[in-house]
């Protein structure tokens, strides 16, 4: 069997035990890897998800506090933040297509829920004192702000965002470097490019492209792929983004909103990945069926990792063909088909 087994404790030590965090968006996807590491490391960990994009069982193994409740809501943000020393924002709408259709709801979530997330972590902050109160908070940005920039894409190029999703995480990055910077309350933003893994919702009309790919081989259907299939992503295993979130929150000294990008610093094909999927899925006659291109997608993504490495001392821990194998064999197990 396909699995990747990471050693959390090996990698951060006794750092977490003890402490009390909250995962915003906890009971999904990123979130939810995101809680069992830090169980695993000895963590008291409050999850705070509204469940609109994330589920109940996907934290139901970990020995977590759960509320549920929306980064909306400034009373229940208020209740889950108290005692926390980290906050781990990963709640958000994601989806660029979707985003293209309701940039409304985007902005009210993404935007000004991200506002009331620092908004409550302040609150700590400040009450605390002596010490006390939340130390840091890390920002799940995206790497959809780089736009057109030409790859690699490096930290200090502008951003150029082509959705209203994009937009939204540009406004987070904009809101936690002025909170670190006016409020004393340190921040980091970390740039995911294209995170995968098991627990990603493969049952959404917007599924991330892995997850859409796994579901329609497994039903013996041909894989949809929108333009030209050339476009390339620096695909992230999900455990990558886990242990750049724990770097980022245990850094010495002050990130002060500090954006780092969070991949594997290589890029791949979509028209190569569904050619890989196939083979591991043992059904390279299912050749994918070409759409036009969507509203607001990037033609190309990747990772320079200087930034990350130099702050964090990040490197990716899972490799994207390790990560692709695993992940395969956890939608082959779930959606009923076992992988070769």
């Amino acid at each position: 069997m396909n699995t990747v087994k990471t050693d959390w404790q090996a990698l951060h030590g006794n750092h977490f035990k003890n402490t009390r965090a909250l995962i915003t968006g906890g009971a999904g996807f990123i979130g939810s890897h995101l809680a069992e590491a830090l169980c695993a490391l000895g963590a008291s960990v409050v999850v705070l998800d509204d469940l609109s994009g994330g589920a109940e069982e996907n934290i139901k193994p970990f020995p977590v506090t759960f509320i549920k409740g929306s980064i909306l809501d400034k009373k229940v943000l208020a209740e889950a933040t108290a005692g926390c020393s980290y906050v781990f924002h990963q709640a958000a709408l994601g989806s660029v297509p979707r985003s293209v259709e309701q940039p409304d709801l985007y902005n009210d979530v993404n935007t000004t829920g991200t506002l009331n997330v620092l908004n409550a972590a302040r609150a700590t902050h400040k009450s605390g004192g002596g010490g006390g109160g939340v130390k840091r908070v890390m920002f799940a940005a995206s790497s959809s702000v780089y736009g057109d920039n030409p790859v690699p894409w490096i930290e200090t190029m502008p951003m150029l965002p082509r959705s209203p999703y994009a937009a939204t995480k540009a406004a987070g990055e904009a809101l936690f470097r002025a909170y670190a910077a006016s409020y004393g309350l340190d921040t980091a933003c970390l740039r995911y490019f294209n995170i995968f893994g098991p627990r990603q919702n493969a049952n959404s009309a917007y599924a991330a492209v892995i997850a859409a790919f796994a579901k329609a081989f497994l039903a013996g259907e041909r894989p949809v792929v929108f333009g030209d299939g050339e476009q390339s992503r620096d695909f992230t295993f999900v455990h990558n983004a886990v242990h750049a979130n724990l770097l980022a929150a245990r850094a010495a000294g002050q990130i002060g909103g500090e954006v780092m990008n969070v991949g594997t610093g290589g890029r791949i094909s979509v028209n190569h990945l569904a050619r890989q999927m196939a083979d591991m899925l043992s059904c390279p006659n299912l050749q994918p069926k070409h759409l036009g291109e969507r509203a607001g997608d990037l033609k190309h993504s990747f990772a320079d990792l200087a930034r990350s490495r130099s702050i964090l001392h990040y490197d990716p821990i899972v490799p994207f063909d390790a990560g692709l194998a695993a992940t395969v064999q956890w939608y082959a197990e779930t959606l009923g088909r076992p992988a070769r």
